[in-house]
């Protein structure tokens, strides 16, 4: 199972779990509150509390946006009605009348999982407010049941509870934040990457091409033909540096993130080979490498990236699977796409290297992606782990 999969499994877990504690609080709630008579009032008390802890629900229950405006908004109105409830009975209770029953336990827990849910998605210019007046709610419900000691007592084991829970929402959304910031630092590495690519592709060929342009000015006298066949070169590496080009610039955000960078022409397909015997030099598991269909002339972007794409399977072989028998190699061309696939047969248990600290499968996805293709990696059918690729060779396969 990836990681956004083990992801929604956990959340609806977590979900499922938090309806079925809501409803044996509500169910306990029922039966403390009949208990002691179903007068007009108490009656009216014991609905208002199943209405309050039922209107908890749809702020704690969902995954909301982070930064929601709205989920600040409703706990904010939330907590005022609670607290007018609670200002309410002690009111009624001051007076001499007694309504007996519990507080609400149900609204009490629901309060507090507001709590967590405002300060882990929650707007930052509101939540710290939002939070805490949920929190003097639930703090405060208590209350409505007697101002002894012990009611008192436990107001502030909910206010703990409440601070505990914005703790952990607080925890998890720094937690968040910096993986975020960690995978767009990536990204934005990656894209720089591409940058340097982009101007050594473009330096190489051009360079070519000055080179050609210069050689058939001097034979132009002397062999007219020459001067055809190197105008042919020179049309089509202009061709392939201007479609390279385009489409890599338009995956490009910022124009100033190209370093200069010194002009090498770029590892691809062709290298794959030199590439699997250093693997094979250095580790104890052999790589072997299955061609399916010429590798000649493919965009310098989709070369490079299925480079990209076999170093990084290679890399999580040797740092993962070390009772790996055999890793293999397979690139496949078709008429549209450029299939790349790096599997090994490795029994130690793994999770997706976009996991925990390793960030070496996001830039790759964000490279292969900002072309048209997809990544894909995980578990195979028979075992071991596989890294899929599928890059596309034409702009129509991307759109």
């Amino acid at each position: 199972m990836n990681e956004p999969g083990l992801r929604r499994w956990w959340v609806r877990l977590a979900q499922a779990a938090g309806l079925v504690a809501t409803g044996l609080l509500v169910l306990f709630d029922l039966r403390y509150g009949t208990s002691v008579g179903l007068s007009p009032a108490a009656l009216l008390l014991l609905l208002v509390r199943m209405g309050l802890a039922a209107a908890t629900v749809p702020l704690w229950l969902p995954v909301h946006r982070l930064g929601s405006r709205r989920l600040p908004a409703a706990a904010l109105a939330l907590a005022a009605a609670s607290l007018f409830v609670t200002l309410a009975i002690r009111l009624v209770a001051d007076s001499g009348y007694l309504l007996g029953g519990s507080w609400g336990l149900a609204e009490s827990a629901g309060l507090v999982a507001v709590v967590f849910a405002v300060t882990r998605w929650g707007a930052a210019r509101v939540a710290p407010w939002a939070a805490t007046a949920t929190g003097l709610a639930a703090a405060a419900i208590p209350l409505r049941a007697g101002a002894d000691s012990v009611y008192v007592i436990f107001g502030l084991l909910q206010a703990l509870a409440a601070v505990g829970a914005a703790a952990v929402g607080v925890y998890l959304r720094v937690v968040a934040a910096g993986r975020a910031r960690a995978i767009a630092l990536v990204r934005a590495e990656q894209r720089a990457e591409f940058a340097r690519d982009l101007h050594d592709f473009i330096a190489h060929h051009v360079t070519g091409i000055v080179v050609q342009a210069q050689g058939a000015r001097f034979v132009a006298e002397r062999d007219p033909q020459r001067v055809i066949a190197a105008l042919e070169q020179i049309e089509r590496a202009g061709a392939e540096t201007m479609a390279s080009m385009r489409r890599m610039v338009g995956i490009l955000r910022n124009p100033d993130a190209a370093p200069d960078a010194p002009l090498a022409p770029l590892a691809g397909v062709a290298d794959l080979t030199p590439l699997l015997d250093g693997f094979n030099g250095t580790a104890r598991t052999p790589a072997r490498l299955h061609v399916d269909g010429a590798l000649d002339g493919l965009p310098v972007e989709v070369s490079t990236s299925a480079y990209r794409v076999v170093m990084e399977g290679l890399t999580n072989t040797r740092q993962h699977a070390p009772d790996a028998r055999s890793v293999d190699v397979f690139v496949r061309r078709t008429p549209d796409w450029l299939l790349v696939r790096v599997a090994d047969d490795g029994t130690a248990p793994r999770t997706p290297p976009a996991r925990g600290h390793g960030f070496g499968l996001v830039g790759l996805t964000e490279r292969v992606r900002a072309l048209g293709g997809s990544v894909t990696a995980g578990p195979g059918v028979a075992g071991g782990w596989v890294l899929d690729a599928a890059l596309p060779l034409q702009p129509a396969a991307v759109r």
